[in-house]
């Protein structure tokens, strides 16, 4: 009869703690509240002294619960140092010196869909007592499943709002781009664009200034994503105001890189090339900042030839060590291709990259092609080169013809 009464007291107290847990887990409540019901219904009801729970977190078992413990165990337990043998039910932990679990009497370990999940140490009030061990492990199994969908559920929470910032960040990049490029007899331009992700680190625009002068630039922000967007939105801002200002064009480097050092602090780094041309005096003038030099062509002499002259990469030193100003006279029938290094750095299936010197020996050989020709022949070329293989980096071409 008093065994009988006992079991019934058992059965009661378990569960008491199975709704309990379930309770919790039904109302939502936090995981460290979920722990700690879980932790004081092992101790209240199932007549546990002293508990260690540890919970799987990627390839780490990170210790939720440590309770009554006198001996020093470990904080986490690499998925390495654990060999789970099932056939034999053994489980074998490796432990540095310092740490031990033998004050413990057993573990449970805890399984979702055959994976080890949790491995639950417990040691009983009284050696006397018994301990239901399937329900115990059940429980902590309702506990840990309740645990991974929190998980579950925060990634991916945190998964829509990167998915909304991207969102936003590509918008933001799309908006520096020009909305339309000209096409006219004195001017044709011809942009190809492709990102290597959603949101990319390149940048090219075309700024008329007045009837006779255009600016035209491209760029390749260090790193990529939501903060290289930002990053080249700001670059634009400053760029346009200090292009508006009439600025000569030494401050006008100076004043950019300046610009970027204030908001990254030396820890990206643009490269950039910027033209003017002033179809009035013919003249052409550039600013290399470390970026790919940009390939000119002479269309009247059918000769090209690569744009270095400027400075070193913008954002990197507190003042530009040298600044070289690059000019060109008596320009009337010529193109230009400004291109960022994904496109030379664009790889074949053997990986040998596409190559400055193979996108010259294109050029060259079309230096009279209207950009919209010239763009759609140079891609068939680089697609039978890569076969498909995809881009390490941003790609961008723009080219200018100026009649």
């Amino acid at each position: 009869m008093i065994d009988e009464t006992y079991r019934y007291q058992r059965k009661e107290l378990e569960l008491k703690a199975l709704l309990e847990i379930t309770q919790a887990i039904n109302e939502n409540q936090s995981e460290g509240t979920l722990v700690n019901i879980f932790k004081f219904t092992c101790l209240v009801h199932l007549d546990i002294k002293s508990l260690i729970l540890y919970v799987l977190n990627k390839d780490v078992f990170e210790r939720k619960i440590s309770h009554g413990v006198k001996r020093k165990v470990p904080v986490t337990l690499d998925s390495e140092s654990i060999i789970d043998k099932k056939e034999s039910g053994q489980l074998q932990i490796q432990l540095s010196e310092e740490y031990t679990f033998e004050e413990l009497e057993t573990y449970l370990p805890v399984y979702h869909k055959d994976k080890m999940l949790a491995i639950l140490f417990i040691k009983r009030k009284s050696a006397e007592m018994e301990l239901d061990l399937d329900f115990t492990q059940a429980l902590a199994n309702i506990l840990v499943v309740a645990l991974e969908n929190k998980r579950f559920a925060r990634r991916q929470l945190e998964q829509e709002v990167l998915n909304r910032e991207v969102a936003i960040a590509s918008q933001v990049q799309q908006m520096l781009f020009p909305s339309s490029l000209p096409n006219t007899d004195a001017l044709k331009a011809k942009v190809t664009y492709f990102p290597h992700n959603l949101v990319g680190g390149d940048y090219y625009d075309l700024i008329q200034k007045s009837e006779d002068v255009l600016y035209f630039c491209i760029a390749d922000v260090s790193g990529k994503g939501i903060s290289a967007a930002l990053l080249m939105s700001n670059f634009q801002a400053a760029l346009r105001t200090l292009l508006r200002s009439d600025a000569d064009f030494k401050v006008i480097i100076h004043q950019l890189n300046y610009t970027l050092i204030e908001n990254t602090k030396g820890e990206r780094f643009i490269t950039f090339f910027l033209g003017e041309y002033n179809r009035k005096t013919k003249k052409l003038r550039y600013v290399n900042a470390g970026h790919n030099p940009p390939i000119l062509c002479w269309e009247n002499a059918m000769k090209s030839e690569l744009l270095k002259a400027g400075t070193t990469i913008l954002g990197a030193f507190d003042e530009l060590p040298f600044l070289e100003i690059g000019e060109r006279e008596k320009l009337d029938n010529f193109t230009i291709h400004l291109y960022t290094d994904g496109l030379t750095e664009s790889m074949n299936p053997e990986e040998e990259e596409f190559g400055e010197e193979r996108f010259q020996r294109f050029v060259d050989n079309h230096l009279c092609v209207n950009p919209e020709d010239f763009h759609r022949e140079f891609f068939e070329q680089m697609q039978a080169f890569t076969q498909q293989v995809p881009l390490r980096d941003d790609l961008t071409l723009l080219s200018l013809r100026f009649r």
